[in-house]
């Protein structure tokens, strides 16, 4: 799988670094020189890692970030020039996942994006019944499943539904196979029932729908929960 990166700074010569290293590296790499563009850009790509450059006019790295984080959970990099040890403490603070200063290593700056990808696309499994993909956490024993640390609120077929694909994420399951395990060979339903749940189930968890990056239509299938390391 390529990664996307989304890089940000307001100097061109930056941006022109980033995108010939980190494309260098096998990266996709989009660029964006102020704040908002890099929300439009986001919006559109959404990428695996956003490197975010903290001064720029207009709307700072900060305000950036933030907003960032309200369209979809995503591990950012802060690029700053300055080495003033506030700004690294607000970072973190706010969460940001690495920090790196201006002029940087181009290998060490490749090093540690690759570091953040590995760490952010980690499955952590808390306990035998309790799992997280990035920005989702399902815990079967309450049958809760957040995002973004906020809840989401599934009957029990979709909870079923989902925990039976997440637990073995990138397996394709048919439509057959999960009408069997979900509603048992007592339901006399068809393939459309395993459909509709698949389409409220996506209107509850993605970001967006029709472009889902949970769980993906395998076509002439099935369906899987996608998860790649």
């Amino acid at each position: 799988m390529t990664h996307s990166i989304l890089a940000v700074d307001d100097d061109p010569k930056i941006l022109k670094i980033l995108q010939h290293t980190l494309t260098k590296e096998g990266f996709k790499v989009s660029t964006a020189s102020c704040g908002e563009e890099a929300l439009q850009i986001a919006r559109q790509t959404f990428p695996d890692l956003v490197l975010l450059d903290i001064m720029m006019p207009g709307m700072d790295g900060f305000e950036t970030f933030q907003r960032l984080k309200a369209i979809r959970e995503v591990p950012v990099i802060i690029l700053t020039a300055r080495t003033d040890e506030i700004d690294k403490v607000v970072g973190f603070r706010m969460g940001v996942d690495d920090y790196q200063t201006k002029p940087f290593s181009p290998t060490e700056l490749a090093l540690r994006v690759k570091a953040v990808l590995r760490r952010s696309g980690e499955q952590k499994v808390i306990s035998d019944n309790s799992l997280k993909y990035g920005s989702m956490e399902l815990d079967y024993d309450k049958r809760v499943v957040e995002i973004n640390r906020q809840r989401v609120e599934l009957t029990p077929k979709e909870f079923e539904l989902l925990w039976l694909m997440a637990s073995n994420p990138n397996r394709v399951f048919t439509k057959a196979h999960l009408l069997d395990k979900i509603w048992d060979s007592s339901f006399y339903g068809d393939d459309n029932t395993v459909t509709v749940h698949i389409r409220k189930l996506r209107e509850k968890i993605e970001f967006d729908p029709s472009k889902p990056t949970f769980i993906k239509t395998v076509w002439g299938t099935g369906y899987k929960f996608e998860y790649i390391v």
